[in-house]
């Protein structure tokens, strides 16, 4: 199992309740990255308070959250597990989402779904959200100076994918509400059209182009999160999924064009 990070919490903390939550939010990334696979077991009580450097009382309040998540399960006597997720039970065939106008469906969702994320988020953020949030962007910005899709430079393995998706979950997080980070867990990587389509030559735009404007949309959604600002963030989110959709349906039009 991958080692957990001792930095993954800001210092000088002082309040239980906020840093339980980093706690929640490192694992839940590491489970969404696949860092943490199901049947995983997580480090003692003892290993973890060592490496986040957290009192007992945060790590039962984290491990006590992400088994009401179902993120995970403790078994008496032989230590806490990653749980499988189960599949479809939103009642979305995530399989099923392959061509054009699937994903341009699913986009239809997110943007009602997102949009409401994105206010939420604003409102309810933590200091260490934000900075999470600011990580997965500044990942996604490495990613592209490195050549795109390419593992960031100081972030090895690392793509743009990835840091959009988890930037993505972040947002949902921050929500406080779970039921955001299950659906949009559930989702994965359909959250993100460039990683399920493989439509090479119909994209309108330079893939150094398209990602320089998909990284600035990002910028505004988290600019807004950290301004606390829940009607910019609402538009900004908006703005960017409403920008993907017609993306994706004018590489529908070329691609039907091209077919026909």
């Amino acid at each position: 199992m991958s080692s957990f990070s001792a930095n993954a919490l800001p210092a000088g903390r002082k309040k239980h309740r906020n840093l339980a939550q980093g706690v929640v939010e490192d694992i839940n990334g590491r489970i969404r990255q696949s860092l943490l696979k199901p049947g995983d077991k997580l480090p003692t009580e003892s290993a973890i308070m060592e490496q986040y450097g957290v009192s007992r009382t945060v790590v039962r309040e984290a491990i006590s959250h992400l088994q009401a998540s179902g993120q995970v399960e403790t078994r008496h006597g032989i230590g806490t597990f990653v749980l499988e997720r189960p599949q479809g039970a939103m009642g979305i065939d995530t399989d099923s989402i392959v061509t054009v106008r699937d994903v341009l469906a699913i986009l239809e969702l997110r943007i009602s779904m997102e949009t409401e994320a994105a206010w939420l988020a604003a409102s309810r953020r933590t200091d260490a959200q934000a900075a999470a949030l600011g990580e997965a962007l500044a990942d996604m910005g490495r990613a592209l100076a490195a050549g795109g899709n390419a593992g960031a430079a100081g972030a090895p393995g690392v793509t743009s994918v990835e840091a959009d998706v988890r930037f993505h979950g972040l947002v949902a997080e921050a929500t406080g509400n779970r039921y955001f980070v299950e659906m949009l867990s559930q989702l994965g990587n359909t959250l993100i059209p460039r990683a399920r389509l493989n439509t090479p030559g119909l994209q309108p735009e330079r893939p150094s182009d398209y990602l320089e404007r998909v990284q600035r949309e990002h910028e505004d959604i988290y600019n807004a999160i950290l301004r606390r600002d829940p009607e910019a963030a609402r538009a900004a989110m908006r703005t960017h999924l409403s920008n993907s959709r017609e993306r994706l349906r004018q590489t529908q039009q070329r691609l039907e064009a091209t077919l026909g």
